[in-house]
């Protein structure tokens, strides 16, 4: 039976490079699918676009290629990748461009848009799915809507010969399951295989946390060589039966329990995973642990798929001051809390307008807060204060880091290591639009 081996080179936008790089030489695989985009990193991208317009795709796509390309085409390795982000067209581009320099022949370069759809939320009537507002009560606030796009588009560009496939807001599973697709001629409407392929993306698309990432707790789930840690790789076979392994060697492991919380992960009803290819249904998977670091997984399916597709909204929100000091020794604690109550009190008593607030000592209540971490059942040798302020101006913001830096001759003994900074809020938040009004497209370069 026919089966191919696909790696997973990225989790997120700023994932390392090299376990890709060793997946390219050592894996054996056909596909490498990179996966860079989280639900605001789009919209922050797209920010970069508007200062330039030859900006927007993913900051690491040339220090990626420098690495990839050329153990990739040596190997003869398919790479699909959404470090398009808000825009394939210029990544498309940046691509050739890097490819050339390096001297390397014989690649097709496919890119995909089509994804943004910020004009059709700007005059249509949708709602916000989280508030249930009109999308218009964000105003000019908006920066981005994405639609997330399925595997189709992919799946055409494989079939015209793409080696390159530089995507920008697709699910993530969609990266993973085209190739399945194209390879074993699964039809679209084949929910049951789909939903077997959209298991297998969702096991992959993190990268390195079924191998062992998030994973580790010491002394009682140990991970071998987590600074070596490899990155997984899917065995699939036409009938849509697959294990989870990594290469030989490298970091990590790959085990039952590995891939259960990989499965786990983002998963609100394991009977219905919404994505724009098919409902996927995990509530009967297992996993088998066939050897060391490799794992059968079965009891994936799916149904049909749903009539709209959902946007990501991108907008700014508001904007955040911080600041931190240290205070050590005898007493540490004490004159943190004091160092505290001195910044909340200043920052009313110079008129800020405060949105939200949280003010914390690292180290003794800034996770669990004051109740859960049991106040006075230990007194740490030092404590780091850190106040952080939502308000609606970035000139507001600064103020926050300025009050906390003034403690240094104006706040308890023994004030130290301030910082401060001030930034930005982009949020998202998601709406549904009908697929009709989504149009995918495609363009190619060649070398």
């Amino acid at each position: 039976m026919k089966s191919i081996r696909i790696g997973s080179g990225a989790g997120y936008s700023g994932d390392r490079i090299e376990p890709a790089a060793e997946l390219a030489a050592k894996g054996n695989i056909k596909y490498l699918c990179l996966e860079c985009l989280a639900e605001r990193t789009i919209a922050i991208d797209q920010q970069a676009r508007l200062k330039d317009p030859a900006l927007g795709y993913d900051p690491l796509l040339l220090e990626r290629w420098k690495q990839l390309l050329p153990i990739c085409l040596k190997n003869k390795v398919t790479i699909i990748t959404n470090m398009g982000a808000a825009n394939p067209l210029s990544a498309m581009a940046k691509t050739k461009e890097a490819a050339q320099q390096m001297g390397l022949k014989g690649l097709k370069i496919a890119a995909v848009h089509g994804d943004d759809v910020v004009e059709e939320i700007r005059k249509g009537s949708c709602t916000l799915d989280e508030t249930g507002e009109p999308v218009s009560s964000l105003g000019d606030k908006i920066l981005s809507a994405n639609a997330y796009l399925g595997a189709a588009p992919i799946v055409e560009a494989l079939k015209n010969g793409a080696n390159i496939i530089i995507t920008g807001r697709v699910a993530d599973p969609a990266l993973f399951m085209a190739p399945l697709i194209h390879e074993f001629g699964w039809a679209m409407d084949d929910w049951h295989k789909l939903g077997i392929g959209t298991g297998v993306g969702h096991l992959l698309e993190c990268a390195g946390q079924v191998c062992g990432g998030y994973y580790a707790d010491p002394g009682k789930k140990d991970v071998p060589s987590p600074e070596l840690l490899g990155f997984p790789i899917a065995e699939v076979s036409e009938d849509g039966s697959f294990n989870i392994s990594k290469v030989e060697g490298s970091g990590g492991l790959v085990n039952t329990h590995t891939c259960t919380e990989q499965l786990l992960y983002e998963l609100h009803d394991p009977t219905s995973y919404k994505t724009p290819d098919v409902v996927a249904d995990f509530s009967k998977v297992t996993f088998t642990q066939l050897g060391k670091d490799k794992v059968a997984a079965s009891g994936f399916t799916g149904r049909a798929k749903p009539d709209t597709l959902k946007v990501s909204i991108g907008y700014i929100d508001s904007y955040i001051g911080e600041g931190q000091m240290s205070y050590g020794g005898a007493g540490a604690v004490e004159r943190a809390r004091l160092a505290v109550d001195i910044v909340r009190k200043r920052l009313r008593l110079i008129g800020l307008n405060i949105l939200e607030e949280k003010y914390e000592l690292i180290g003794v209540n800034s996770l669990h807060g004051e109740a859960i971490s049991a106040p006075g059942s230990h007194n740490p040798y030092e404590a780091r204060i850190r106040a952080c302020v939502r308000v609606g101006s970035m000139k507001e913001a600064a103020l926050v880091g300025n009050e906390v830096e003034a403690l240094y001759v104006n706040g308890p003994a023994g004030g130290a290591g301030a910082f401060k900074a001030s930034r930005q809020v982009v949020a998202v938040l998601s709406t549904f639009i009908p697929r009709s009004l989504v149009k995918p497209v495609l363009a190619y370069e060649e070398i």
